[in-house]
């Protein structure tokens, strides 16, 4: 029995791989076709030649380069922004006893279970009442709010988990808080802190619905709206298509190539509620 679960295992792995990985393998090929191989005038699953028109004409003809940088920027400040109030919201959850704190927790959780769109018409009253309409930065105000949830209650459970001795042995040492907080609390929850930031910047760095309804200049469209407007009403430039989805696939794949040592810490450690 134990012999044949091991290819059964792998068999699994095998169509895991396939049914994962095949859509973006598939989408990387198809990028290289040429146009008559796109419209089925040549058949084939591999392209006939290596073709790199669709990725010229899609920064020569458009802009896509200015796309890629507003997500760019949009994503990391997001990140940026949702980890520094994480970690110290995350902290004083689970270090400061207050009244109201449980609750307080129970209010984030809850706030995960709104949908976005259920959010839409609210967030654009706000925006507009602030002068924030059709800006970055309105865009990294909502992102940032979006992310909070999952962030502090990933930070606090983490921090939640060291040993409240380690930091009273560094708060008698003359360490203030925040101090304490750099150097004892955060190396241990790095892991929590590489799993909100990733998550944070894959969220800023997908998303449609907002970065269309708050966003109408054209140079200062994210990606995910810039690669929408390539879906015409007769016709589809599939070939800058499937370039551009490329491109905007690769920033997430090579973000969880370089994380994943600490993202499988997450797997093979608990994480105290």
């Amino acid at each position: 029995m134990r012999a044949l679960g091991r290819p059964l295992v792998y068999a699994g792995a095998l169509v895991a791989v396939v049914l994962f990985a095949g859509p973006f393998v598939f989408m990387v090929l198809s990028s290289f076709k040429q146009p008559q191989e796109l419209n089925g005038v040549v058949n084939g699953f591999l392209p006939q030649s290596l073709y790199t028109g669709n990725y010229e004409n899609l920064f020569a003809t458009g802009n896509f380069a200015l796309y890629f940088v507003n997500s760019a920027v949009v994503a990391l400040l997001t990140t940026v922004l949702a980890l520094v109030v994480a970690i110290l919201a995350g902290y004083a959850l689970a270090r400061f006893p207050f009244t109201g704190r449980r609750l307080l927790l129970l209010a984030v959780v809850a706030m995960q279970m709104f949908p976005a769109v259920l959010m839409a018409i609210p967030l654009y009253k706000i925006l507009r009442n602030l002068g924030m309409l059709d800006a970055r930065s309105g865009l990294i105000l909502v992102y940032v709010t979006f992310a909070l949830p999952f962030c502090i209650w990933m930070m606090r459970n983490y921090f939640a988990t060291v040993p409240k001795e380690i930091e009273e042995a560094a708060l008698i040492d003359g360490c203030g808080h925040f101090r304490a907080l750099w150097r004892v609390l955060l190396p241990p929850a790095l892991p929590g802190v590489t799993a909100a930031g990733a998550f944070s910047m894959i969220l800023a760095w997908d998303e449609f619905l907002y970065a269309n309804t708050f966003v109408n200049s054209d140079e200062k469209r994210t990606l995910s709206v810039g690669l929408d407007s390539l879906v015409g009403q007769y016709t589809t430039d599939w070939g800058q298509l499937l370039a551009g989805g490329v491109l905007m696939t690769l920033p997430v794949v090579l973000i969880f190539a370089f994380l994943q040592r600490y993202l499988t810490q997450i797997a093979g450690g608990g994480v105290k509620g």
